[in-house]
């Protein structure tokens, strides 16, 4: 009954626009997954300007960061936030949609089934963690990072809308093309396109977001990555657990405390850090 309702909703808009092609790549890939990303950052904004509600603000990773955050620094974060999005990540789609269009599978008005989905969610997970664990390293290389990398790292205490603040080349090659490449390989539906970069902009703001929040995935681990800078470079922690990368942050409290959150207790309460040794 679901996969009927999806369909007939899919060809009842695909109608709507007239099978214009190019205007439906657009809502999916870029209008859609920009709603969501700052649909979700706009509310945790409002929690880093105002502290409140305090509900979302006791959440807070590192202790007395960004409380409340700096308004002059969190302006930068957003113009080139919009920047990215607007002079980058939109340009990039339209050479994608000629290779979606060459695959002739992207506008089908058939759409996939669920099953089919969660295999194609299930490679865009394992392309996207490859290729952003090696480019991530790669602009950590001395050589690279002052010129590149060190922008994204201005933020040692991450906010959601600090996952896309980067170098305009970072952001072409380790946050849009790791994202674009398994849809690409695979010659997916545009709204499996749409869900995938939907997500993928949504979990990101989630590794930046400076919130431990109950039932969202843990971003301890890419929290620790910006604390500390030579850790935990990938999304998933995979490839960081084969090239240990991940030691140091093995050794710490975060680590305990990276897992889903299923009380109301924050678990900078229940797993505190040790206190340090002058005290």
């Amino acid at each position: 009954t679901v996969g009927n309702f999806w369909q007939t909703a899919w060809l009842e808009f695909y109608n709507y626009m007239e099978g214009d092609e190019w205007t439906i790549f657009l809502i999916g890939t870029a209008l859609v997954p920009a709603l969501a990303f700052w649909g979700f950052n706009g509310i945790l904004l409002v929690a880093d300007i105002t502290g409140k509600p305090t509900f979302i603000t006791r959440y807070r990773i590192q202790l007395g960061k960004n409380d409340p955050v700096d308004t002059k620094k969190l302006w930068k974060a957003i113009y080139t936030a919009l920047g990215n999005q607007f002079f980058i990540s939109f340009p990039m789609l339209v050479p994608m949609f000629y290779i979606m269009e060459w695959w002739g599978n992207t506008f089908n008005k058939e759409l996939p089934t669920f099953q089919w989905f969660l295999v194609e969610l299930s490679i865009f997970t394992v392309v996207e963690e490859i290729l952003f664990y090696y480019t991530h390293r790669l602009v950590h290389h001395p050589v690279l990072y002052k010129h590149i990398h060190k922008k994204h790292h201005e933020w040692t205490a991450p906010i959601g809308v600090v996952s896309i603040y980067a170098h305009p080349i970072e952001h072409i090659v380790s946050n849009t093309l790791p994202v674009m490449t398994g849809p690409m390989i695979m010659g997916s539906h545009i709204v499996s396109i749409s869900a995938w970069f939907s997500i993928a902009l949504v979990t990101t703001s989630i590794s930046h977001c400076g919130y431990h929040l109950p039932l969202l995935p843990s971003p301890e681990f890419h929290d620790f990555h910006h604390l500390k800078f030579n850790q935990c470079y990938g999304v998933l922690g995979v490839l960081d657990f084969l090239h240990g990368t991940d030691k140091v942050f093995r050794q710490t409290k975060a680590f305990e405390r990276h897992k889903v959150l299923l009380s109301l207790t924050p678990l900078s309460e229940s797993i505190p850090e040790p206190p340090k040794k002058d005290e």
